[in-house]
This record gives C-alpha cells, structure tokens and sequence, in this order.
C-alpha cells in the first residue's frame, strides 16, 4: 500500500520547523539567504515564514529592501 503524501498546510507546518531550527543555530537571517538556506521550495520558504510569524515565534525587521528574520 503506497503511504499518502503529506498534505500543502503538513508540508509548510513541516517547512516551518526547519526554518526555526536554521535560525535557532544560525542566528538572524535574511529572507534571501534563509530561502537559499532551506531546502525548500521558496514558497513553502516564504509561507512557513508567515506561519512562524503568525503564532509570534519570530520577529521580522524591515530596512529598504532588505528583511531580515529572526527568533522571538
């Protein structure tokens, strides 16, 4: 019997453990480097960021263009 392959919302909820984690060892962050960090779709990147974001386990800081991310 072939396992089910996770669902969209299990694949960011997952996604989003990884990127706490590169960011829990690796420190602040910026999107463009975190998204290169991770291996992980950019999308998923962006949304597990946003997921993170949404329960206040992070902090993202704007200045120009650049975002930066970083743990709570």
């Amino acid at each position: 019997m072939a396992t089910a392959c996770p669902s969209y919302v299990e694949q960011v909820g997952e996604t989003a453990g990884i990127v706490w984690n590169y960011l829990d060892t690796h420190g602040p962050q910026t999107l463009t480097k975190l998204v290169r960090s991770v291996d992980a779709h950019r999308d998923l990147v962006l949304q597990a960021v946003g997921w993170l974001a949404r329960e206040e386990k992070l902090w993202i800081d704007e200045t120009g263009r650049t975002k930066t991310v970083r743990l709570r």
